[in-house]
């Protein structure tokens, strides 16, 4: 892999100014951070119904996949070639950040509360800072170490977890395994040295998720189960194919698309700190759509992590 974990913006002979590449880059992490927190209490309403794990991730990645396939192709424009010197990392992409990631979170949520399932997975940014600092020497600034210092207080009081919240030892490996693949997920992402375009890796990532999650359950090494009855939300009963679609087209589709070019822009070290902001959503997502009304503690937690991201950026800038 070629600089692999790229934490610099992209800079290129006559782009854009860097301002200009750095707000974009931030309203696309705001964009993706949103529709990724959308995932959790959908599938939350899927698993209740009757649905395994493996069968949401499956469908989800499976439309996700279809629905990039058009844009991948002509993003890509006839350079193949691109696409077989990097099939190590796609292949990495696509097992571990995508199909690992979002298997092993679904899991955590249908075996323990989602709240702490979130807070274990969102611990993915501070092992992108580590990662940077052990394996490239990029050692992080005091802003940085304060922003995460700061964030990781925040996601405790958004995710309301002095109210003694139910932990299983189970749900607490599923977890750790969705921060091993959402640490992947950041530091690939942010890789400008493939020559990939961020359409092309999210597209290829999800076919190859999805077709080792197929393979799997082919040989029946991964539980496969749904059903067709409606799926409760606070919101109404839709048919169990609408929140099947919405976690294609919006929480994969245009979550990771818009997350691998928020990361090509911001680099993989802001990019995960943004990306905290999945927690806020998931937690108005859940208010929406299975009644739960944050308080006021939740939403103190979120202007913390705002905070919290803040120093991050600024303490980026720090960085030679």
């Amino acid at each position: 892999m070629t600089q692999i974990a790229n934490d610099k913006p992209a800079r290129a002979a006559g782009s854009a100014p860097a301002g200009s590449v750095v707000g974009g880059g931030l309203l696309l992490a705001v964009i993706s951070a949103t529709t990724f927190g959308l995932s959790g209490p959908l599938a939350s309403g899927l698993l209740t119904a009757g649905w395994s794990p493996g069968a949401i991730v499956l469908c989800r990645m499976t439309v996700a996949a279809l629905a990039l396939a058009p844009f991948t192709i002509a993003t890509l424009r006839g350079r193949w070639h691109l696409v077989a010197r990097q099939k190590g990392q796609i292949l990495v992409y696509g097992v571990l950040a995508v199909a690992g990631a979002q298997f092993c979170y679904f899991s955590a949520v249908a075996t323990m509360d989602v709240a702490p399932a979130l807070l274990i997975e969102y611990t993915a940014p501070a092992a992108v800072v580590a990662w940077m600092w052990l394996r490239h020497g990029q050692r992080p600034a005091r802003l940085t170490v304060l922003g995460a210092v700061v964030a990781a207080a925040g996601l405790v009081l958004v995710l309301d977890l002095t109210s003694g919240a139910h932990v299983a030892w189970s749900g607490v490996a599923w977890a750790l395994a969705a921060m091993i693949g959402a640490t992947a997920y950041f530091l690939i992402s942010a890789d400008t040295g493939t020559g990939l375009p961020p359409l092309a890796l999210a597209g290829l990532g999800l076919t190859v998720g999805s077709l080792t999650l197929g393979a799997l359950a082919a040989t029946g090494l991964l539980p496969m189960h749904g059903v067709t009855t409606p799926v409760t939300f606070a919101v109404g009963s839709p048919p169990w194919w609408v929140p099947l679609l919405l976690l294609g087209l919006v929480t994969a589709a245009l979550a990771y698309a818009t997350g691998i070019a928020a990361s090509r822009r911001l680099g993989s070290r802001v990019a995960s700190f943004v990306a905290l902001l999945e927690v806020v959503a998931a937690v108005v997502f859940a208010w929406l759509l299975v009644d739960q009304l944050p308080g006021l503690m939740q939403l103190a937690g979120g202007l913390l992590i705002v905070g919290g991201v803040v120093a991050v950026k600024l303490g980026d800038r720090r960085i030679a």
